[in-house]
């Protein structure tokens, strides 16, 4: 069972190379591309218009985004979870730019979001056409993103409706003791996820869209529940998809980003020290050149040799979200070693289906996002890079 979990979720273990996966397998491992990195600006914009491409090419032409472009199998259909959270991304970026065309994307990505959601307010696991097709905590929390964001920006009430349902039955299907045990995902190992705080900041968020429906008391109840499963050091038990004694950074992003938006909601002082105990556990995994391994076991040791880009990039905004509530100037400089290092790895020029896209792993056939460039990955490497573009006082343009 959990080799097919393994396989579904990160690839074959021995898939038939093309001839294009070889040659970037042998670009990766000649080192980055870049000796300097891009700056934010002209990657930013790279990676959106790698989403944009994405959304068009879905193979499910849905209005979706689709989940990855493959070396080996090409474009995926769309993925609703991560299209869900693309939403805000998207959003922000019309809101900055005037670009009305990102809007309009946001809005077909909300309309297909409201069409596949099921009666009772969850969303599905998986692809879009991904079987079993059940109602999933985890990829509701994501996709409840969207939907408050869309609520809140954009004057429609089916968005408004699909929100409150989604939060509702998040709020509802809580276990008394904080954990969401009746809706898991089919596509990971089974067991407790404490990285759900992800799903706690969807509730956050409708919290804020629609105050005093208990959304807020809900999240900050899981998170509750998550932090006993925190160690002493900073680490996550409980916390990842397939190897809790050596979670991804994608998952300790996760965590820690649900912790962090609890206490910006609350203003808890217990949820900004356990937020900063799990980053200064992190502090010193991050290499001078930025390089963090893509697992991380319970000493805050490297367990595998590649980088899971993604989870850089969740860090570093983590780190940044702290460093703006602290002013400790460890987390900005880890931050921005972070982002450096994952913008080393973009290609700026190139075919569109990889031209600005983000690796799972660089190298690319690293076990996360095995030979793929992930929606999610582009979507939390721009948020990021807009942060820490906000922090050093740039505009977007």
């Amino acid at each position: 069972m959990l080799n097919k979990l393994k396989s579904a979720l990160f690839g074959s273990a021995k898939p038939v190379l093309t001839e294009l996966a070889v040659s970037e397998q042998k670009l990766d491992h000649q080192g980055l591309p870049h000796d300097v990195p891009p700056h934010h600006q002209e990657a930013i914009n790279a990676a959106l218009a790698w989403l944009c491409t994405a959304q068009d090419n879905s193979a499910s032409a849905d209005g979706g985004v689709a989940r990855d472009y493959s070396l080996i199998k090409g474009w995926a259909t769309s993925y609703p979870e991560t299209t869900g959270y693309i939403i805000p991304t998207f959003i922000d970026l019309a809101k900055r730019t005037g670009n009305e065309t990102l809007h309009e994307r946001a809005r077909r990505m909300l309309d297909w979001c409201v069409k596949i959601q099921f009666p009772e307010g969850g969303f599905q696991g998986g692809k879009i056409d991904a079987t079993p097709k059940v109602p999933v905590t985890f990829n509701t929390g994501q996709i409840l993103l969207g939907l408050a964001a869309g609520a809140r920006q954009y004057d429609e009430p089916s968005y408004l409706q699909a929100m409150h349902k989604a939060a509702a039955w998040l709020r509802d299907d809580l276990d008394t003791d904080g954990c969401w045990r009746k809706h898991p995902t089919p596509f990971a190992a089974p067991g407790e996820k404490a990285y759900e705080t992800h799903v706690a900041w969807g509730l956050f968020e409708a919290e804020r869209v629609a105050p005093g429906q208990g959304y807020g008391e809900a999240g900050l109840r899981q998170v509750d529940w998550a932090l006993t499963k925190q160690a002493a050091n900073g680490w996550f038990a409980s916390n990842c998809l397939t190897n809790p004694k050596a979670p991804l950074t994608h998952t300790i992003g996760y965590v820690l980003r649900g912790v962090i938006e609890g206490y910006l909601l609350s203003r808890r002082p217990d949820l900004l020290a356990a937020a900063r105990k799990t980053a200064d556990g992190l502090l010193p995994a991050i290499q001078a050149d930025g390089r963090l391994p893509g697992r991380l076991d319970a000493s805050w040791q490297g367990a595998v040799n590649y980088v899971c880009l993604t989870g850089s990039v969740q860090i570093a905004h983590c780190l940044f979200l702290l460093y703006r509530e602290t002013g400790k100037q460890a987390y900005l400089e880890a931050g921005r070693k972070l982002t450096a290092y994952v913008r080393s790895t973009i290609r700026l020029d190139g075919a569109s289906d990889q031209k600005g896209g983000i690796k799972g792993s660089f190298p690319v056939n690293g076990d996360y996002g095995q030979w793929e460039y992930l929606n999610w990955a582009a979507k939390f490497f721009i948020d990021a890079n807009l942060l820490e573009m906000d922090i050093q006082g740039e505009d977007h343009a």
